[in-house]
């Protein structure tokens, strides 16, 4: 967050007040802030400081002060040096935003070396499937891969996937190039006996693949955009949460006819010549974004929405909506047997883990801490 003076002796840290916070009473303590981009350690930062004339003292009272408001950050020399200079600035942003995301106090470092060390498998490279794999690469996700054995048309093109030049190639080429233009670093291979951290189904729903990544317990997220309607999720942790069978069966329920609705869909002789799809360039984008959103919470260990749930965007008012999808006890996943598995999700929204102000208050440098 940028550093922002309110007075002679008062700094603010960022604008928004739901993550802003200030310090005030530096007087000539001021000089540290300039010190405190990156290039040194909180050594360096004192030495550097004692020659302005603040007192060594004075100098760790403050950067006690910063970190306990949340706004200073210690990045590992390590993995700084580890990444090459073009990627670290790509990534930047990312780390920024995982940091104040999340309320870690390394920068997003943590955040970035498990994304570094995930692997996505995307099924279906079309207009979403192909932006999610650029969208999670981009963000630092260091394998993604995408299957999908069906060659590219004017109608899958969009701009953070495939583009003009693959038209008439396989999808999962497309992609493939559009991942490492997004990502020149990102593994694109695949190896089908890799087991990846987590599976995107990005289109209309194939059983038999969430069947098989069911059965070999591995994560997966469903999303597609149709019928100009953009779902993401659920969010399938197998044995855990609502699968798509789960989502069938509940739908079967309320409604008869959904069986005979869901084979026919599912035919795949109905889909040789399939019409086009009721959804345009935004849509899909605004899809894409949100599931590899989705997708990066799992894998950054943080609260994921789609879990046990479906978030939705239906046109025109372009107002995103989650339904609840709880287990179906009559399902074989067994997920409707954990006891655990209460939907914390329909809180999302209600609940801040971090305050909505935080203003340190240090009247002089060697008083009392107050936060308002």
């Amino acid at each position: 967050m940028r550093p922002l003076w309110r007075d002679r002796d008062t700094l603010q840290i960022g604008v928004d007040p739901r993550r802003a916070a200030a310090l005030t009473g530096l007087g000539n303590a001021a000089a540290i802030v300039p010190l405190l981009d990156g290039s040194r350690d909180d050594a360096a930062v004192v030495r550097a400081a004692h020659g302005y004339g603040v007192p060594p003292a004075a100098t760790r009272r403050v950067l006690d002060l910063l970190a306990m408001a949340g706004v200073l950050d210690d990045f590992p020399t390590a993995l700084h040096k580890s990444l090459p200079g073009p990627q670290r600035a790509r990534l930047a942003p990312e780390l920024a935003c995982a940091s104040l995301a999340y309320g870690d106090s390394d920068g997003g470092a943590g955040t970035i070396m498990r994304r570094r060390a995930a692997f996505v498998r995307v099924y279906g490279a079309g207009r979403v499937g192909s932006c999610v794999a650029t969208f999670l690469a981009a963000s630092g996700v260091g394998r993604v891969s995408c299957h999908d054995s069906g060659e590219a048309g004017y109608a899958d093109l969009s701009p953070a996937g495939l583009t003009r030049e693959d038209i008439g190639a396989p999808r999962s080429s497309g992609a493939a190039r559009a991942i490492r233009r997004a990502a020149p670093e990102a593994w694109v291979a695949d190896d089908d006996t890799r087991r990846p951290h987590l599976a995107v189904l990005a289109g209309p729903a194939d059983p038999q693949a969430a069947a098989s990544l069911a059965r070999a317990g591995i994560p997966h997220l469903a999303t597609r955009a149709e019928e100009a309607i953009g779902i993401v999720g659920p969010l399938v942790v197998p044995g855990d949460s609502a699968c798509l069978r789960c989502l069938d069966l509940t739908k079967a329920a309320r409604d008869p006819a959904w069986p005979l609705i869901l084979a026919q869909r599912s035919d795949r002789a109905a889909r040789l010549d399939p019409p086009a799809q009721a959804c345009d360039t935004v849509l899909a984008a605004a899809t894409a974004a949100l599931a590899a959103a989705q997708a990066l919470a799992f894998l950054d260990r943080a609260h994921a929405a789609t879990l046990n749930g479906t978030l939705e965007l239906v046109l025109p008012d372009w107002q995103w909506r989650r339904r609840t999808w709880r287990p179906n006890p009559a399902c074989t996943c067994r997920a409707a047997d954990n006891a655990d598995h209460a939907d914390h999700a329909d809180n999302v929204g209600n609940t801040d883990i971090r305050s909505n102000r935080r203003t340190v208050v240090e009247e002089a440098l060697g008083g009392g801490i107050g936060y308002v």
